[in-house]
């Protein structure tokens, strides 16, 4: 089986947007000349988050730099503590879906704890 390789950034961004619409995962802002997007890994790279499309989702600059490592949940949560409009529910997809991909490919030991208790901090927020 010969794996095809691996889209672009300019590819990678488009999917995503296809998926998952043109606005901010973070803070609900639509992109456009004023507002950019940036691809942004879910579970960060530093904490075993593979460069999948499964762990990408598209956030300003803003929320992207502000964010940094932080837990993707307990960064949720201070989004809407902001008075933003953050999508849990999207939030939700890409981690479920995170979660199915590393079952099927495998590996990635290190993402797997820490996608499980994001995970589960997202599903006692209710």
């Amino acid at each position: 089986m010969v794996s095809s390789p691996a889209p672009d950034r300019a590819r990678r961004r488009a999917l995503i947007v296809e998926r998952d619409g043109d606005t901010c995962v973070w803070c609900g802002r639509a992109f456009g000349r004023l507002v950019r997007p940036t691809t942004e890994h879910v579970v960060p790279r530093v904490k075993g988050g593979p460069s999948w499309l499964e762990n990408e989702v598209l956030a300003c600059g803003r929320c992207n730099g502000e964010r940094g490592h932080q837990a993707p949940v307990a960064w949720l949560e201070e989004c809407g503590r902001r008075g933003w409009e953050p999508d849990r529910t999207r939030l939700g997809r890409v981690l479920g879906d995170l979660e199915r991909a590393i079952g099927e490919r495998g590996g990635q030991r290190r993402a797997r704890t820490y996608l499980a208790r994001e995970l589960r901090r997202l599903r006692r927020l209710g």
